[in-house]
């Protein structure tokens, strides 16, 4: 592990913030962030990052909530009333930045005894349970959870200055972009920068979009990142083209999923929201929705845009 998050391992003392984080949650962060020597203020913005991209709104498929994602029955064991209102809101950053750090925190306490990499245990508890690292003696092998603990790891151990894509704010902004979409048709060919349109003859299969307001994979994608500023081209594979490279098991929500066997036929795009599921147009005669990542058998790579002063298209 890099000395930032070993440093957070044994002496938190005098640790700071040095990733990329919105300026509104910087303090929750760093105040949040030395809750125990387990956490550091990196360690926690690296979760945020991962859990939501930062997203106070964030709702998951499976039920998870706010900036943290927590699940409700997790909340109502563990969320405090960080901002001292009288009330624990998890939608709101100032009780649910604390609570995940306090959360980790029990979570490191519960976990303290199973060996190895204490931090790696801990992240592997907040994804997949106490019971479960505890069960394996470490992280489990369970391939979420892995890529999970080695995401948020290897974003935390990213140094000050390090060049930028996509902000976390701009990949929020696209995520809710999408999400205020959900149920819109799937129309070949639909969807620009401004919204849903009217699509083109034919798809593959020969079906038209030219009487179907909506979207395909790829108009969608380009609608949800014009709205956060950032310009992406008609097309899935100029999509990927464009955009920057992410190593398997990294990825983190705001991210582009591609669907093909080279970068030559990619044929299918998503946008990542998190534990696994993306946004997607899937195909003619369905509807914008939550996908499951590996919905298709031909996930070909993961990429994220480059940030881009917003352009007409």
């Amino acid at each position: 592990m890099a000395a930032l998050v070993q440093a957070a391992g044994t002496d938190p003392v005098g640790t700071a913030l040095s990733m990329s984080a919105p300026a509104e949650y910087r303090d929750l962060i760093e105040e949040a962030g030395n809750a125990c020597p387990e956490v550091s203020p990196n360690l926690l913005a690296a979760l945020l990052t991962q859990e939501s991209g930062f997203n106070p709104k964030a709702r998951s498929p499976v039920g998870a909530q706010g900036i943290a994602q927590f699940m409700p029955s997790t909340w109502e064991s563990h969320g405090i009333d960080g901002n001292g209102d009288g009330k624990r809101d998890v939608w709101d950053p100032e009780d649910a930045i604390p609570s995940s750090a306090k959360y980790l925190c029990t979570i490191a306490e519960d976990v303290k005894d199973v060996p190895g990499n204490k931090q790696h245990n801990m992240l592997a508890a907040y994804n997949a349970g106490s019971g479960a690292v505890r069960k394996y003696g470490g992280v489990p092998p369970y391939k979420e959870t892995q890529n999970y603990v080695k995401a948020i790891s290897a974003l935390a151990e990213t140094p000050a200055g390090a060049e930028q894509t996509s902000s976390t704010g701009q990949a929020a902004t696209a995520i809710n972009a999408a999400e205020g979409m959900i149920g819109t048709p799937y129309s070949w060919g639909g969807g620009n920068a401004n919204g849903p349109s009217k699509g083109i003859c034919c798809s593959p299969n020969g079906r038209s979009g030219s009487a179907i307001t909506g979207f395909d994979c790829s108009g969608l994608t380009l609608y949800a990142y014009a709205k956060a500023g950032i310009s992406l081209p008609r097309t899935a594979a100029a999509q990927y083209a464009a955009s920057e490279h992410v190593e398997p098991g990294q990825q983190r929500p705001g991210d582009l999923v591609f669907y093909g066997s080279s970068a030559a036929t990619i044929h299918h795009v998503g946008i990542y929201v998190g534990n696994g599921w993306i946004i997607d147009a899937p195909r003619p005669g369905t509807q914008v929705r939550y996908s499951p990542m590996d919905t298709m058998s031909d996930l070909y790579a993961v990429a994220r845009p480059k940030s881009t002063e917003s352009k007409e298209i």
